[in-house]
C-alpha cells in the first residue's frame, strides 16, 4: 500500500484539486483508494460531499481512541472512493495532540489500527501549514507529492518544507518518507509561468513530473458539480494532464 501526502504550506498551489483528482485517477486505473482530509478548511471533503454533513470525520478519528477507521470513512460513489471527511473542529485537535502521547504520529497509528481495510493506495490532503496536523500527514505517508504553482511566489517556502520532512525521517523513525514529486501547477502560456517551471525543473530537477497541470477552466467547473475533472470532462486538458500524472505516479512506484 502506498500512501502519499500533498503538501505544502503555501497555500492557492491546487493542493485539493491534485488530492480529489489523483485519487479519481487512480481509480479509474483499478485501484483502491482511500482520500484523507486532514485540512480544517475541509475543501477536499466539500468538493466529495457537498453541503452533506459527516457526523464522524478525521477529529473523531485522532481525538477520540475508541473511534475505529472504519467509522469515520465515508463512500464517495459518483467518484468511487472512500473518504475520510474534514470538519472546521479539526483545528482543535491541534492543540489536542500537543499533550497526547504520541500526538505527532497519531493519524499514522489510527491507519495502521484499521490496516486491515485493504487500500492500494492512500491519499492525504495536509493543510497549508506546517503545523501538528501537517507532521502527522507527513509521518503517516510513504512519500510526498508538493504542487509548486507557476507564479512569482513559486519556490516561497519550498526549502522550509524539505526541512521538516527531514525532520520527520530523522526524529519521527521514518527513514522511509521519500520526496515522491513536485507538480507544477497553474500553468499557463504567459512568460512568467513558462519562467519560473523552467526554474522549478532546473532546481529540483530530479523529483519534479514530467507532466504539468495548466490553468483549465473545467477543472473549476468539476468543483463546482462536486465531481471529479474525470466526470466531468474527460476530453479536457486539465484532465488529460492528471491522468498523464497518475501514469507517472505508477511508474515511479
Amino acid at each position: 500500500m502506498r500512501i502519499i501526502t500533498i503538501a505544502n504550506q503555501k497555500g492557492g498551489v491546487g493542493k485539493t484539486t491534485t488530492a480529489v483528482n489523483l485519487a479519481a485517477g487512480l481509480v479509474l486505473r483499478g485501484k483502491r483508494v482511500l482520500l484523507v482530509d486532514m485540512d480544517a478548511q475541509a475543501n477536499t471533503t466539500l468538493a466529495c460531499l457537498g453541503q452533506a454533513k459527516a457526523e464522524l470525520t478525521c477529529y473523531h478519528l485522532l481525538s477520540d481512541d475508541g473511534v475505529k477507521l472504519s467509522q469515520v470513512i465515508h463512500p464517495v460513489s459518483q467518484m468511487q472512493i472512500d473518504l475520510v471527511p474534514s470538519h472546521i473542529n479539526l483545528a482543535a485537535c491541534e492543540i489536542e495532540l500537543i499533550s497526547k502521547v504520541g500526538g505527532q504520529t497519531m493519524l499514522r497509528s489510527r491507519l495502521l489500527e484499521g490496516a486491515t481495510i485493504s487500500y492500494d493506495f492512500i491519499v492525504i490532503d495536509a493543510p497549508p501549514s506546517l503545523g501538528l496536523l501537517t507532521i502527522n500527514s507527513l509521518a503517516a505517508a510513504n512519500e510526498v507529492l508538493i504542487p509548486v504553482n507557476a507564479s512569482v511566489f513559486a519556490l516561497e517556502g519550498i526549502g522550509q518544507l524539505m526541512s521538516t520532512i527531514r525532520q520527520v525521517q530523522r526524529h519521527l523513525n521514518r527513514p522511509d518518507l521519500r520526496i515522491g514529486g513536485m507538480l507544477a501547477t497553474f500553468v499557463d502560456n504567459t512568460n512568467v509561468s513558462k519562467d519560473v517551471e523552467r526554474i522549478i525543473r532546473q532546481q529540483f530537477a530530479e523529483y519534479v513530473f514530467k507532466t504539468a497541470i495548466p490553468k483549465n477552466v473545467a477543472i473549476e467547473e468539476a468543483h463546482s458539480h462536486r465531481e471529479s475533472i474525470f466526470n466531468h470532462d474527460l476530453e479536457s486538458k486539465g484532465a488529460v494532464a492528471y491522468q498523464k500524472l497518475v501514469e507517472e505516479i505508477l511508474q515511479r512506484g
